[in-house]
């Protein structure tokens, strides 16, 4: 039986340029290692499902933070740039290359603590012909299901990272099936949360360093 394709989007653990908000708390190399331990967790959980997986990158992975440790982990999943001007249309076009025909379940890497059983939810969601959300508590969303990968490009013109990107982002798409609201890691009271609720993690070591 064939299954959705997985896709994180992510962005290369640049110092400088990753978790700037946390950043202002821990400083930019330390926002670097937790930017890097979130997508290094996150590529496991879906590593682990078994489904095709597609990574869409953007920034120079030779200037990220465990660089030796990201290159490996993405030797299995199929590397592609990000393309577009805002991130809208970048996910859009994520989703259009990623589909293999079976649809395409999203995530960031802003929600480490993403578990194999979130995945198989959406997926069996996607499966069933569902456009499927996972709401973030800040008011925009964690994981995108969408059966037909062109379909995404409903979200080219949906502003993001602002508290209403999840009502714009499921007005755009129309009827769509729920799975579970998850915390994003856009602070480090969020990365402390997520540390908690994920203690044997990349990302726990990296937060109890540094707390």
């Amino acid at each position: 039986m064939s299954h959705p394709t997985l896709l994180i989007v992510a962005k290369a653990p640049v110092a400088g340029l990753a978790k700037t908000r946390i950043a202002q708390t821990i400083g930019d190399e330390a926002a670097a290692e937790l930017a890097a331990a979130a997508l290094l967790d996150t590529l496991d959980a879906a590593a682990a499902v078994g489904w095709p997986l597609v990574v869409a990158m953007t920034g120079d992975l030779t200037q990220a933070a465990r660089f030796g440790e990201i290159t490996e982990a993405l030797r299995e999943p199929t590397l592609i740039e990000q393309r577009g001007d805002g991130l809208g249309q970048r996910i859009a076009h994520a989703h259009a290359d990623a589909d293999g025909g079976r649809g395409v379940v999203q995530v960031g890497m802003d929600t480490p603590q993403v578990t194999v059983e979130d995945f198989l939810d959406a997926g069996r969601l996607v499966d069933a012909g569902h456009r499927t959300i996972g709401l973030a508590d800040d008011g925009g969303w964690w994981l995108l299901g969408l059966p037909d990968g062109a379909d995404a490009a409903a979200l080219a013109d949906v502003p993001m990272s602002q508290a209403d990107t999840g009502a714009l982002t499921e007005a755009a798409l129309g009827d769509v099936a729920h799975i579970a609201v998850r915390r994003d890691m856009d602070t480090w009271d969020d990365a402390q949360a997520i540390a908690a609720e994920l203690p044997i993690s990349r990302v726990a070591a990296v937060v109890g360093a540094l707390s």
